[in-house]
């Protein structure tokens, strides 16, 4: 391992690079630039180093405005990767006197949802072509049936999911008039901030405000890329007290969904890494990293008022995503209970210790918090539990990482077989041939030692274990 280290802290050198690794954690800084904080970077000797993600988190520690404010640590967790904005995936960013609309990126508050239900596999599989046709028309075709009053649509975008389930228990619309309304509202205490922050209607694209019955088309979608719905089996229970207080049983059915604000959070991503282009001051080079970040009061409550509004968005989404699977699974099996884990976000800037913290593609892990690892989906999935550990800014993985991009799977002349992408066996409901190809479990770090080295170091505990049945991308 010496002597690849060695070469490999040689290469980064040459980069502009000054790098240092303990065995277990990477310090990373811009070569002479002993006023910016070093980039940490929690990673296992055995897993890949990509210069391209190195060099992002290093751009990042030395962002600076010309007003003021400061960065006060930068943080990575072992899924760590590029990021096609500039942004490394996996990248946690405490500041203060300034917000980073680019570390957020388009994908706001991107999340996992995750509920289990006491249904055996044997019983699910019996009807599995059922229930596949059936999702294939709510995620895929379009035959779900979303839809809410123009209030709800404002009280969501204000509150998020407790404004809007106040209106709906009002006038349920749509699959609202099919759901066990009280069952969503004991649910809220399960979802990350209680599904919401306060945002405002005059951020979100003008389709979504408009007077009368407001049917979105974003809404219950999954989305592109690594978002996905995942039918699973409680494989293994490690903590079972923990487990029995979440309602998680080994054998128990499971379904976990990752996805985010679509097309409201791509409509405030980008208007606002526009709006800190614009807002630079003039005569000012720009960053060469093209990271601009907001140290102007204003715009960084508007910015964050923006960004909550997004979130709020994506709360919703994944909570319709999963009730049209709940209701499904009634339709077929009788009276299903299906309750909700916990919901976690992973795109979002919160308040931390007097400034600001920023996730991109990271997930929350406070002291007794449920906190969802992924792998992929050929893999096992972990359901932890936070430590609050504050050398990683209580952050925690959202998944394995990639290994190699989407272009390199596609292009011409790469291995297609199943046995070559690890698909062998996976069982993957898509529309787009490629789709499967670029979400391979080829693509993916191993999910094992990801996790093992966040147990290691204090971040979360093992709580349970689910291997994956069926899964849905879009």
């Amino acid at each position: 391992m010496q002597p690849k280290l060695n070469r490999l802290l040689r290469a980064l050198a040459r980069e502009g690079l000054e790098v240092a690794y303990d065995g277990r954690l990477y310090s990373v800084r811009l070569h002479g630039n002993a006023h910016s904080p070093p980039a940490e970077v929690l990673l296992p000797p055995d897993l890949p180093v990509e210069g391209k993600a190195f060099r992002q988190l290093a751009h990042l520690a030395a962002l600076r405005h010309p007003a003021g404010g400061e960065v006060l640590r930068v943080r990575a967790t072992p899924d760590f990767h590029p990021g096609d904005s500039g942004v490394a995936i996996g990248s946690v960013l405490h500041t203060r006197g300034l917000v980073v609309p680019g570390a957020i990126g388009t994908d706001i508050n991107c999340g996992m949802r995750l509920h289990v239900a006491d249904l055996s596999v044997e019983a699910f599989q019996a009807k599995r072509d059922a229930f596949v046709e059936r999702m294939k028309g709510h995620y895929f075709f379009g035959t779900r049936d979303v839809a809410m009053g123009s209030r709800a649509a404002e009280a969501l975008l204000r509150d998020g999911v407790q404004g809007w389930l106040l209106e709906t228990l009002e006038r349920p619309l749509g699959c609202a008039g099919q759901a066990d309304l009280s069952q969503l509202d004991a649910e809220v205490a399960r979802i990350h901030l209680g599904g919401g922050l306060k945002g405002h209607p005059s951020w979100a694209p003008e389709s979504f405000t408009r007077e009368g019955v407001v049917r979105d088309a974003g809404l219950a979608t999954i989305g592109g890329g690594n978002h996905f719905v995942e039918v699973q089996r409680v494989e293994a229970v490690e903590d079972r007290g923990r487990a029995w207080r979440w309602g998680v049983r080994e054998g128990q059915l499971a379904f976990m969904i990752h996805s985010g604000s679509r097309d409201v959070g791509k409509h405030v991503g980008v208007a606002w890494q526009e709006r800190a282009r614009k807002a630079w001051p003039q005569g000012t080079p720009l960053p060469d990293s093209g990271i601009l970040p907001l140290a102007d009061e204003r715009l960084v409550s508007e910015y964050l008022e923006a960004e909550a509004t997004a979130a709020n968005y994506a709360f919703l989404n994944r909570l319709l995503l999963a009730e049209l699977l709940r209701q499904t699974l009634r339709e077929l099996f009788g009276d299903v209970e299906a309750p909700l884990v916990y919901d976690v976000p992973h795109n979002l800037t919160l308040p931390h210790e007097g400034g600001w913290l920023a996730r991109k593609g990271a997930c929350p892990a406070g002291v007794e918090q449920p906190v969802i690892i992924p792998g992929s989906m050929g893999a096992t999935s972990f359901l932890m539990v936070g430590c609050g550990d504050a050398r990683a800014l209580e952050s925690a993985s959202h998944g394995a990482g990639r290994a190699r991009s989407r272009f390199s799977l596609s292009r011409g002349g790469a291995d297609h077989r199943d046995s070559a992408l690890g698909l062998t066996g996976v069982d993957c409901v898509t529309l787009r041939a490629e789709r499967r190809v670029e979400e391979a479990p080829a693509a993916y770090k191993p999910i094992r030692p990801v996790v093992d080295a966040q147990v290691e170091a204090g971040i979360v505990r093992e709580v349970a274990r689910l291997s994956p049945l069926l899964t849905f991308k879009a």
